[in-house]
């Protein structure tokens, strides 16, 4: 079961698990010559990938992707890889690269094999950063997408896209077995509706009503809440 650790505010929050995670890449590099991080997109995280920016790590030897993307170009208002941009790839984490989760194609499927051959070399994650939604969700596995089971099946595919109800466009995610094999796993949520979704998922459940759930259950995942 996951650890949970509450802290007393959003910024106190951001700036200790960017602590942690530094210190995990870095453990990384120092054991292997390279490290891997998957952080979640949307507005939650930004304080955190920001605080992380300025870690005094090497890097260069950093490999950064998304959990998921939204399938919207770079341009866009609602694409997670501006605001990793932004946020995490600025001052000393600039250097380290970015893989890909965008490719020009009128839909996801017709390049998914091309940006999975990207992914290959990172995995396992050494360190994975999920968030969740009120639904419950996390990466883009929605309650009620179309490939729901297919993603949280034990032999899924590292990348699939997915669309679901409450999605306005199509997303790409990594699937279960890759985010549950990650070596260091963190669950970021605030505020108190996520509270309430996370009492929920908390609850025993099938995972396709609560998404979550696959990562809940992990004894090497913690749980990092702030109102």
């Amino acid at each position: 079961m996951s650890n949970f650790i509450e802290y007393p505010d959003r910024t106190v929050l951001a700036v200790d698990l960017a602590e942690i995670v530094a210190e995990q890449l870095q453990d990384a590099i120092n054991l292997n010559g390279k490290a891997s991080l998957a952080v979640p997109g949307g507005t939650t995280p930004a304080a955190f990938l920001t605080a992380l920016s300025g870690a005094d790590i090497n890097w260069t030897k950093v490999s950064v992707m998304l959990t998921d993307e939204r399938f919207v170009p770079e341009s866009s208002e609602r694409s997670n890889t501006r605001l990793l941009r932004g946020t995490l790839l600025q001052g000393k984490a600039a250097a380290a690269t970015m893989i890909p989760f965008y490719a020009k194609a009128d839909k996801p499927e017709d390049v998914l094999e091309q940006l999975t051959v990207g992914l290959n070399p990172t995995l396992p994650l050494d360190v994975c950063v999920l968030g969740m939604g009120a639904d419950m969700h996390t990466a883009s596995i929605f309650p009620g997408a179309d490939l729901l089971d297919e993603a949280l099946s034990d032999d899924a595919p590292i990348l699939l896209p997915m669309r679901a109800p409450n999605a306005p466009e199509p997303r790409l995610t990594l699937t279960a077995p890759v985010l549950r094999a990650a070596k260091h796993i963190h669950i970021l949520i605030a505020g108190a509706d996520k509270k309430t979704a996370l009492e929920s998922a908390l609850i025993e459940g099938p995972a396709t009503e609560a998404p979550i759930r696959i990562i809940l259950s992990l004894p090497h995942s913690d749980i990092h809440f702030a109102e």
